[in-house]
């Protein structure tokens, strides 16, 4: 056989294999509305911002499928962002930046300029939630020997919801 005949006969096949395949394995480019909203209802997000309302997507769809960790990881996302849309909305974000490089804190520099600002008053269980959700989304990120369950999850599921509403208002975004 032929080279050019091995080749041809190559091509036809791929195409055979290709036409077969399933467009099932092929990942979406764009993420999949969840069919739960167990984390936080997506109408919360709505009309806020888009990067907002994507983050809770995955949160929503990673607790769906069981991928706890990941949940965990994408509500702390959430958090850092919200603490931050706060900040800014009031123009105090200086405050929460390092004044050398002018990078934001890091979540726990956040937290706790979020429970001591002056300006605003958080709630008692947003602040009782605040160290927890980081905790969850910290261990789930960096602990090598850990995997969240749901049940993990599930403790924070409160707080969370509290804590993002919260930030939300003071975000100025609802």
């Amino acid at each position: 056989m032929k080279a050019k005949e091995r080749a041809l006969e190559g091509l036809e096949i791929a195409r055979a294999i290709s036409s077969d395949a399933p467009r099932t394995y092929i990942p979406p480019r764009e993420a999949v509305k969840p069919e739960s909203e167990s984390i936080l209802p997506a109408d919360l997000l709505a009309g806020t911002r888009g990067y907002l309302e994507h983050v809770l997507l995955q949160a929503n769809g990673c607790y769906e499928r069981g991928w706890h960790d990941a949940c965990a990881v994408m509500m702390r996302r959430l958090l850092e962002i919200l603490i931050i849309e706060a900040f800014e909305a009031r123009r105090i974000d200086a405050t929460i930046k390092d004044p050398v490089t002018g990078d934001f804190f890091m979540l726990g520099g956040l937290i706790d300029a979020a429970v001591s600002e002056g300006s605003w008053n958080l709630g008692r269980a947003t602040k009782r939630a605040l160290p927890r959700l980081k905790a969850l989304g910290d261990t789930s990120a960096h602990a090598r020997r850990y995997n969240a369950r749901s049940d993990d999850v599930d403790r924070l599921r409160d707080g969370f919801r509290l804590a993002c509403e919260e930030l939300l208002y003071l975000a100025g975004l609802k």
